[in-house]
């Protein structure tokens, strides 16, 4: 597949993971996917559909594949990134010299990712009624309707954002306190990150 000239460019001003970044596309570019710049990373999709990224962090840099909870690991290098992650999943690295030891695993799982893209199957995500509701959250939409239609209101995956924010504070002031903040974008029809 072509390169793309915003992809060309982001590399040309990356410093750290620029040579790992430079592996990993080529790998990816020897499938058949699109390279397009997406969420300030490179991205790499099919047919319009999102396949895989690549994007670095303070210790490693990774592939992220979307459906990565779909796919088999017989090498078992997928990462959850985080607890709350449901679909995608990472294959770290920390040089360029572990992308290049792993070039035949990594071809085979992006062809992995391509055919569970193809296959049209879907990650079964967790619902929003699965994820707590902190205590200080249920007070507050208890005793203000307006809030509590508000929030109904809010798309299933803004309403997790919101409830996933809330919870990860461990002092109740700091739940409350976020809770509080929050307010005027719940009111909105926005969510965390709008």
């Amino acid at each position: 597949m072509q390169p793309s000239a915003k992809v060309d460019a982001f590399l040309a001003r990356t410093e750290k993971w620029r040579a790992e970044f430079e592996r990993l596309r080529a790998i990816i570019l020897g499938c058949e996917l699109q390279e397009d710049l997406k969420w300030g990373q490179p991205c790499y999709a099919l047919q319009g559909r999102n396949v895989c990224l690549i994007h670095g962090f303070k210790d490693y840099c990774a592939i992220l594949f979307m459906k990565g909870a779909l796919l088999d690991d017989p090498a078992g290098v997928l990462i959850q990134q985080t607890e709350n992650v449901q679909s995608a999943r990472q294959i770290r690295f920390t040089n360029a010299a572990q992308i290049a030891s792993m070039q035949n695993i990594l071809k085979d799982y992006v062809q992995r990712a391509i055919e569970a893209e193809r296959s049209g199957r879907k990650v079964l995500m967790k619902k929003t009624e699965a994820f707590d509701v902190p205590q200080e959250f249920k007070a507050r939409l208890g005793s203000d309707p307006a809030l509590k239609a508000a929030f109904e209101a809010l798309t299933p995956g803004r309403q997790r954002g919101y409830l996933l924010y809330f919870a990860s504070a461990k002092q109740p002031k700091t739940r409350a306190a976020r809770i509080e903040a929050s307010l005027p974008a719940i009111f909105a029809g926005k969510g965390r990150e709008d």
